[in-house]
């Protein structure tokens, strides 16, 4: 039993850890739902995405192999441009980077069109169920590498789905964190987006490792989780300094002016 509630506490940590790109695309895809909804789409969401996880890990545990085996490869006459060998694992691992890296470039573009955003705006009502499904999906594909993990340390199902669940119930409170946040700071949506869409880069760079894929003969390496949070760093870092460097051209500016009108 100790054994076990150890490695349930090391299975929290890791859902922590790997799910903080998960919290971010909930705190950013619940924007599109009305604003009275959207707490409610986060819960309700990350709640059904919690029985889906249990149902998954189930899923995995009894027909691991199946996702392991490989379902189909290019042909070998285009081993020169492109090679791979695709199981069901690394699909659904690409489809979601692609996915989001599709999700974040659509909302950026968004944010510089003013007239598609008004328009993005008048169809938020319409999109509650939408924005629910999306979550509950990409849920599902962000818990992937964290269930094999899971697998990898214990062979004890009660303790992978208590993992489950109270990381989920953790997730729920964070989304709000995270959304208020987002809310109040709203400079700081870019840097979001762009964070989503270095997300999908590194689900799609996973993706291409599990198929072994290969373009013009140069394999795809897999983006690793310190690289990730290297580069959220860096961006965090750049966003601060550049949003203080404006700030201070606008105080000069200002100054300037009020010399000029004094003069």
């Amino acid at each position: 039993m100790v054994e076990n509630l150890i490695t349930l506490a090391l299975l929290i940590l890791l859902q922590a850890v790997l799910g903080f790109d998960n919290l971010l695309y909930i705190s950013l895809e619940s924007k599109r739902a009305p604003e009275d909804k959207q707490k409610w789409v986060r819960q309700v969401g990350i709640g059904l995405a919690i029985f889906l996880r249990i149902a998954l890990l189930f899923i995995l545990v009894n027909l691991i192999e199946k996702f392991q085996s490989v379902l189909f490869h290019f042909p070998d006459g285009m081993k020169d441009f492109v090679e791979g060998h695709f199981n069901g694992h690394s699909l659904i691992v690409l489809a979601g980077g692609i996915f989001i890296i599709y999700t974040a470039m659509k909302e950026i573009w968004h944010m510089m069109s003013l007239q598609e955003h008004n328009a993005l705006e008048d169809k938020k009502t319409a999109s509650t169920g939408s924005v629910l499904f999306m979550i509950i999906i990409m849920n599902l594909v962000f818990s992937f590498d964290s269930i094999l993990s899971a697998i990898a340390l214990t062979d004890v199902f009660w303790v992978m789905a208590a993992a489950i669940v109270v990381s989920g119930i953790l997730m729920i409170a964070l989304a709000e964190v995270v959304s208020n946040f987002l809310k109040k700071n709203r400079m700081y949506e870019v840097l979001g987006l762009f964070v989503l869409f270095v997300v999908g880069i590194m689900l799609v760079t996973e993706g291409g490792h599990l198929a072994h894929l290969k373009l013009f003969g140069n394999e795809i390496i897999p983006m690793s989780k310190t690289t990730f949070y290297f580069i959220l760093f860096i961006m965090v870092v750049v966003d601060i300094v550049q949003g203080r460097y404006q700030k201070k051209l606008i105080m000069e500016k200002n100054r300037e002016e009020t010399l000029k009108k004094g003069a």
